[in-house]
C-alpha cells in the first residue's frame, strides 16, 4: 500500500440506498423523472443515462430510488457477475428510479464516483461477490452485508482523480482496439459463409429442384411431460440434449436406459437440427436422447451428410426458415414447414468435391477466428492487469 492510502469499508466511504423523501421534498407527483429498468444497466459503460421516463407518482412507491452521481449496480444473477454497472448521469430533474434488483450506493467526499466504478468493475471484486450470493438457483443475489464490508484500498482525491483518468484514456484503447479485432473476428466468419453460399448457388447439369421432404427423414425428440418424466434420472450414460446443452457442449440432464422412443436417440454422425427456442441452429457430435425443441436430421442415400450439414447453415437458408418460423403464432419449425423447403440438388459426386473445399475454407477461417479471439483475449487481460495495478498503487 502506498503511503498515504487508507483501507476502509464501503460503508465508510458510501451511502446505501439513498431515502426517496429526498425526491418527494425536490419535486411534485406529476414532476417527471428518469426511469430505468435492468436492460438500461450497461456493461463496461460508465454513464448511463436511462431510456424512459415516469411521473415520480408513478414510481415512487415500488421501486429503487436513485439520483445523479450515484453508482447503480446489479445484484441479482446472471447480471452482477456480468458486470452490470454504471454511473447515473443526466437524469430527469436529476432524479431516477428502476429496479428493485439494483443496489444504489452513493460515495462521499472522500471517494470519487468514478474511482468506485472502476474498483466495482474488477473481476476479483464479481468473483467475490458471487461466491457470496445466497437464493433460490436462478434467482441468487449478492447480500447487502457484503457490500458494506467490502475493503476499498483508497488514496487521496488527487490520487484517485489520477489513476481514473489513466484508465480512462487505456479503456479507451483498449475499447478501439477490441472492436477492430472484434469486427475482424466477424469479417472471417462472414468470408466462410460468402464462399459457403456460392458453393450451393453453383447451379449446373444435373442439378435438381426438390424439397427437405424428399431427400431427409426428420425424427423428433422426446417432449418431457406428466408422462414422461420419469424417464429423467439422476445419472445415465445418455444425457438429455437440449439447445442448451448442445450449445454449450454440457450435459445436465440424463435419461433412463430404456423407454423412451428409439427415434430420439442420436449418435456423434448425426445432424441435430433445433426447431423452436433458438431455430436454426445445427450440431453433430453428440450421443445421447434429443430434447422435443430438436429434429434428428437423417439425409437419404442421394444426400451426403456433411452437404447437408454445411447446407443447413448457409445464410440463404437459415434466413429463410427463421424468417417463416417468426411468422408462426408459436415461433417453431414444424415437421411440415421443414418438408417443404426447397432445395436444388446437385450430382452427388459434386457433393463429394465440395465437402473438402469446405473444409479447407473453414479451417482458414477458423484459424483467422481464433486468432482475433486470442486478441480480444488479450485485451481483456489487459484490462484486468490495469485494474488490479491501479488498486494495489502501481499504477
Amino acid at each position: 500500500m502506498k503511503a498515504g492510502w487508507e483501507t476502509v469499508r464501503l460503508a465508510d466511504v458510501c451511502t446505501f440506498r439513498p431515502p426517496k423523501s429526498e425526491a418527494r421534498k425536490r419535486l411534485a407527483e406529476t414532476d417527471i423523472v428518469s426511469f430505468a429498468p435492468m436492460e438500461d444497466l450497461g456493461v463496461d459503460q460508465k454513464y448511463f443515462k436511462p431510456s424512459g421516463v415516469r411521473p415520480l407518482g408513478s414510481v415512487a412507491g415500488s421501486y429503487t430510488y436513485f439520483a445523479d452521481g450515484d453508482v447503480l449496480l446489479a445484484k441479482i444473477t446472471p447480471c452482477f457477475e456480468n458486470g452490470k454497472l454504471g454511473i447515473a448521469r443526466d437524469l430527469e430533474n436529476g432524479i431516477g428510479f428502476g429496479s428493485s434488483e439494483y443496489f444504489v450506493i452513493r460515495p462521499s467526499s472522500r471517494v470519487t464516483a468514478e474511482y468506485l466504478y472502476y474498483f466495482l468493475s474488477q473481476p476479483s471484486f464479481r468473483e467475490a461477490g458471487a461466491q457470496s450470493m445466497t437464493g433460490a438457483v436462478g434467482h441468487k443475489r449478492v447480500a447487502k452485508d457484503f457490500l458494506e464490508e467490502h475493503v476499498l484500498p483508497l488514496p487521496p482525491p488527487p490520487e484517485q482523480q489520477r489513476i481514473v483518468a489513466i484508465l480512462d484514456e487505456a479503456f479507451a484503447g483498449i475499447a478501439t482496439a477490441r472492436a477492430a479485432a472484434e469486427q475482424n473476428r466477424q469479417n472471417a466468419r462472414a468470408l466462410f459463409e460468402s464462399h459457403l453460399q456460392s458453393i450451393f448457388s453453383q447451379r449446373g447439369e444435373g442439378w435438381v429442384d426438390k424439397t427437405l421432404g424428399d431427400v431427409c427423414e426428420l425424427f423428433q425428440g422426446l417432449c418431457i411431460n406428466a408422462k414422461t418424466k420419469h424417464l429423467l434420472v439422476e445419472s445415465s450414460n445418455l444425457p438429455l440434449l437440449r439447445i442448451k446443452d448442445l450449445r454449450d457442449n454440457s450435459s445436465e440432464q440424463y435419461v433412463a436406459e430404456a423407454g423412451w422412443p428409439k427415434n430420439a436417440f442420436v449418435t456423434e454422425s448425426e445432424i441435430i437440427y433445433t426447431r423452436t427456442g433458438q431455430i436454426g441452429l445445427v450440431f453433430r457430435g453428440r450421443r445421447g436422447v434429443l430434447h422435443n425443441n430438436c429434429f434428428k436430421v437423417t439425409p437419404s442415400n442421394e444426400l451426403n451428410d456433411d452437404y447437408l450439414f454445411w447446407w443447413l447453415q448457409s445464410p440463404a437458408f437459415r434466413a429463410r426458415i427463421t424468417t417463416l418460423a417468426s411468422k408462426a403464432a408459436q415461433p417453431d419449425i414444424s415437421h411440415a414447414l421443414f418438408k417443404i423447403q426447397p432445395i436444388c440438388l446437385p450430382p452427388r459426386s459434386y457433393q463429394d468435391q465440395a465437402i473438402p473445399l469446405i473444409n479447407q475454407i473453414r479451417e482458414e477461417t477458423q484459424n483467422l477466428e481464433a486468432l482475433y479471439q486470442r486478441k480480444l483475449d488479450a485485451l481483456d487481460e489487459l484490462k484486468q492487469s490495469l485494474l488490479h495495478q491501479a488498486f494495489s498503487g502501481k499504477l
